[in-house]
């Protein structure tokens, strides 16, 4: 059956989106780590704080979108795509993450302690990997909630993204700040496409409404809280980005990621069909690839350039080792279909499933 124009516009507009979060989230990434080793701040900073209220939250919307389409498979089925599929990737990347920072753990805390790390990831997320650790765990709550009336669900996930939760488990906290966002495009689908489909078919009016909406994120971003209402800002639960303005405040933090995440779907579905778009399409289509991968051509870019000193400006650093971190996974990842080398870094080997391989394959 042949899709219409609307359909290839809708899998269009979802991959540019992806596409667009996955940069962000390796340009938060880039910027701070630039930061961090330099030990001041560029003008990247102010972008990444900007992009905060809706980075993440555009990401888990997205993730959810499609999930009505598959929640009713056999349980085994469902587990094999859903849990077993990133299992894999997150241990074997933590593994390869490990083999690269694990020298440097032993020589300032001791094997002992580098191993203890490697086993504490297990339970408690490593580094840039919570994302993949985390969407199993949501799609399995999913499933077992979906017979519970929407509107309880969305509630109470809203307010578990409202309340200020920081108990210092990576899983526990990332749930109750992201739960809402990954269900809502679960349960509100129709409802997301056919907002996507008003921004596609009344483009000047879009416009407008981003017009409005980016200066009015930019005002509560960096309006810094009283003194009175800081014990109430939202916890940065991963260091990532500028934390104290009234963004962070319950209930507006809820709000403005839902605003921002919207303006992302915007912004994607006016670009869909652009022919200059592809690779940003093309980068949401393989966005597991760079956020599997990113880590380590982002971390070679900023030592050399660090240790060279040939770009001074501690934001255009950030820049160039987010483009390389991009880049970098997109180049490998040509090179493996290339050479047909390495291919289980990014595709599941048959061994790595649960439900009969050519079966899965065939209903995915």
């Amino acid at each position: 059956m042949q899709s219409t124009a609307a359909e290839r516009s809708r899998v269009a507009w979802v991959d540019i989106a992806k596409g667009i979060c996955i940069i962000m989230v390796v340009m938060v990434h880039a910027t701070l780590g630039v930061e961090l080793a330099l030990g001041e701040k560029g003008w990247m900073h102010y972008a990444v704080a900007w992009a905060r209220p809706f980075r993440m939250p555009d990401f888990f919307l997205i993730s959810g979108l499609f999930l009505g389409l598959v929640i009713d498979r056999p349980w085994l089925r469902y587990l094999d795509r859903k849990v077993v599929h990133f299992a894999y990737f997150y241990v074997l990347w933590l593994t390869i993450q490990f083999a690269f920072k694990a020298p440097g753990m032993a020589m300032e805390e001791g094997a002992a302690a580098a191993a203890w790390n490697y086993l504490l990831a297990f339970v408690q997320p490593f580094g840039t990997l919570w994302f993949v650790y985390l969407l199993p765990i949501f799609f399995v709550f999913t499933r077992l909630v979906k017979s519970v009336p929407v509107w309880i669900v969305l509630a109470w996930a809203a307010l578990l993204e409202i309340l200020p939760v920081a108990t210092g488990s990576v899983v526990f906290d990332e749930f109750c700040a992201r739960f809402v966002y990954f269900y809502a495009g679960y349960a509100l689908a129709a409802n997301v496409f056919r907002i996507a489909d008003w921004f596609r078919d009344n483009p000047g009016r879009t416009l407008a409404l981003l017009a409005l909406w980016a200066p009015v994120n930019a005002w509560f971003v960096f309006t810094p809280a009283s003194a009175a209402l800081a014990p109430y800002l939202q916890p940065d639960l991963g260091n990532t980005g500028a934390q104290g303005g009234l963004a962070e405040l319950p209930i507006l933090s809820l709000l403005l990621g839902s605003a921002g995440l919207l303006a992302v779907v915007a912004v994607s579905t006016l670009l869909s069909g652009r022919r200059w778009t592809k690779w940003l399409r093309w980068l949401g289509e393989h966005s597991i690839v760079v956020y599997l991968a990113f880590f380590l051509p982002m971390a070679v870019t900023r030592v050399v350039l660090i240790r060279t000193g040939i770009i001074p400006d501690v934001g255009t650093m950030s820049v160039l080792v987010m483009i390389v971190a991009v880049a970098g996974p997109a180049v490998l990842y040509g090179l493996v279909q290339w050479t047909g080398w390495g291919r289980f870094l990014f595709e599941r080997p048959d061994w790595a499933h649960i439900d009969t391989p050519a079966k899965v394959r065939s209903a995915a």
